[in-house]
């Protein structure tokens, strides 16, 4: 990965302003053009294990360094990372995929389905309802355990869903809110030759999930 990806992002977080980013948009573009570019070397490689991704490309999948400030208190211009999901229909998409994001300190890889909607969200937990024990042995995979610690744990709920009997053994399950995994980077890590190599091992172990997750939404 570029190095300038870096450099951008540790500048844009000491001025999240509009007037020093109009006057380093050329230090954008390059930083964007490099994001984008790194996508679309990660895709065919995503593609051996995963072919949904092989209509999409680096622009398709990358988000806007913008940020919505409407209805937040913080008026900041920009947001202080890039990411990219990487999935069939691009960053549009409400079904399983692959997320990158890159922030000085603060880099991560993750997969699943994040802010599914209440239609998805039954679906999936159907699924979970049913298919438990699959489920867990997913989660529970030597190798999947070493990269990602189970479901990420933001914005779960502390009560089980109404739509299911409180007596499920495996009820915790289904408090999820995304269906989730992360695994954090180091700046080092980025910048490491083998860094391409290094992210499809990780989305690679991500999959089963993925392919869970999109029994559950497409059966």
């Amino acid at each position: 990965m570029n190095r300038i990806i870096l450099d951008f992002l540790g500048q844009l977080k000491e001025n999240n302003n509009r007037e020093w980013f109009q006057k380093n948009k050329k230090m954008y573009e390059e930083a964007k053009a490099s994001m984008e570019g790194f996508v679309d070397a990660l895709i065919p490689e995503i593609t051996l294990f995963d072919p949904s991704v092989r209509f999409v490309s680096g622009k398709d999948c990358l988000f806007r360094i913008f940020r919505d400030v409407r209805f937040s208190k913080d008026k900041s211009p920009y947001k202080l990372n890039m990411g990219a999901w990487i999935s069939g229909g691009g960053r549009k998409s409400s079904g399983p995929g692959y997320y990158l994001h890159i922030q000085p300190g603060e880099s991560m890889l993750a997969g699943g389905v994040y802010m599914p909607d209440p239609d998805q969200l039954k679906k999936i937990r159907q699924e979970i309802f049913y298919n438990a024990p699959e489920f867990k042995a997913i989660l529970e995979n030597k190798s999947a355990k070493k990269c990602f610690n189970g479901l990420s744990e933001w914005d779960k709920q502390k009560l089980p869903p109404k739509d299911f009997p409180r007596d499920f053994p495996d009820i915790d399950l289904l408090k999820f809110r995304h269906y989730t995994v992360a695994h954090m980077m180091t700046d080092k890590q980025l910048l490491e030759k083998d860094f391409v190599k290094y992210v499809i091992k990780v989305f690679g172990l991500m999959r089963p999930l993925n392919v869970f997750l999109d029994r559950a939404l497409n059966g």
